[in-house]
């Protein structure tokens, strides 16, 4: 018999875990689902939740947002790209569009899509227009763009590519010494893609715990209770609670057109810096289709220097646990979904957003940096 959410709770307060253990959350998804469900307020005292680096128009890069923002406005060209990341802002005077947003009401022929379905048809409905695709986004979002061109475009369809693995992310912390978690949840839909293997370095490397997880209050709790286990027992592995959605290995196809399409390359990550092997390139056998070789560069170097976050905004801490969404200094001051300042008010899958739709209004920074989610 399939064990339900209460199931799952009584069991993980039957444990008896005595001691502070923190458990990250890497996927934004996930983060979504225990603030909906109010997961922080049944589960133990002692069980921390720590939100982590899932949200990928959190990290997309200060710089890649500006290219498409002077692309839209200096070239006869529709720009289409993933709704949230039309509101994500730059730092930039404010007599110049900060947004893509922005950028639209001043005239750039921009449009959101939810697909690169969507992409496809735009740039065919308007063959004689150039359609640039601005395709941010981890490995779930970035596996149908890679099918998208594998399978064949319209000639006017060119891609903007930001693509980002999760998992060097995750390395990232555990590789600096003071990761600020004891567990690992590891995302449901990227594994669906990569394979939950891609996780194992987790176990392997650093001896913690992770567990794979859906998007259910049961799933979720069934994840906290392994890596609880885990800890309890000092056995630690890898486990999947996703079965019926992750298999061994992951999606073999979308892989396969991955890495047909792309190669794999250091990538700068908003707020973070380079991380190596963390971000997706377009092979040059698709050259034809980047924006980047059709169009002279509006990358601007001083993005990379200016390019953190905006001043005051603490987002890049939040990304990486170190911590709370309403730890920030303008988290509902300055910054709310309406008026956001950072990008992690901007997304559905960014912390701030979800804390915020989830009712935590109350401001919580006291003029130190805040450590108690991170350690």
């Amino acid at each position: 018999m399939t064990r339900g959410a209460a199931d799952w709770l009584t069991a993980l307060n039957e444990l008896g875990i005595d001691r502070p253990v923190r458990i990250m959350n890497v996927c934004g998804g996930h983060e979504r689902s225990i603030s909906a469900a109010g997961l922080r307020t049944i589960i133990p005292d002692t069980v921390e939740l720590v939100p982590g680096p899932g949200c990928p128009v959190c990290i997309c890069p200060e710089e890649d947002v500006y290219e498409a923002i002077q692309l839209a406005l200096n070239e006869d060209i529709t720009l289409v790209a993933f709704g949230d990341m039309l509101r994500v802002p730059v730092n930039v005077p404010k007599r110049e569009a900060r947004s893509l947003e922005q950028a639209k009401a001043a005239g750039g022929d921009i449009r959101p899509i939810a697909s690169p379905i969507d992409a496809v048809r735009i740039a065919r409905d308007n063959p004689a227009r150039t359609v640039v695709f601005f395709a941010a986004g981890f490995e779930t979002t970035t596996a149908p763009v890679a099918a998208m061109l594998a399978e064949g475009v319209p000639d006017n369809l060119l891609v903007l590519l930001s693509g980002r693995l999760t998992w060097p992310a995750v390395k990232l912390l555990l590789d600096s010494g003071t990761p600020g978690f004891d567990a690992l949840i590891a995302p449901g839909h990227v594994s669906t893609v990569m394979g939950p293997e891609e996780w194992q370095f987790v176990v392997d490397e650093h001896d913690i715990p992770a567990a794979v997880a859906g998007f259910t209050p049961d799933s979720l709790l069934a994840a906290m209770y392994s890596v609880l286990r885990q800890l309890r027992d000092r056995r630690h592995f890898l486990d999947n609670c996703y079965p019926n959605v992750v298999r061994a290995g992951g999606n073999v196809e979308a892989k396969r057109q991955l890495h047909q399409v792309m190669n794999v390359v250091d990538a700068n990550w908003r707020g973070i810096g380079v991380i190596p092997g963390s971000g997706f390139a377009l092979r040059n056998e698709y050259a034809a289709h980047d924006a980047r070789n059709q169009f002279r560069s509006y990358a601007d170097a001083s993005r990379k220097r200016v390019g953190e976050m905006p001043p005051g905004c603490d987002c890049a801490q939040v990304v990486l646990g170190r911590i709370y969404p309403n730890q920030c200094r303008l988290y509902g001051a300055a910054c709310t979904p309406r008026k956001p300042i950072g990008p992690c008010m901007v997304s559905d899958e960014g912390a701030c957003r979800i804390w915020w739709s989830a009712g935590y209004r109350e401001n919580q920074w006291d003029g130190r940096k805040k450590s108690s989610a991170g350690g």
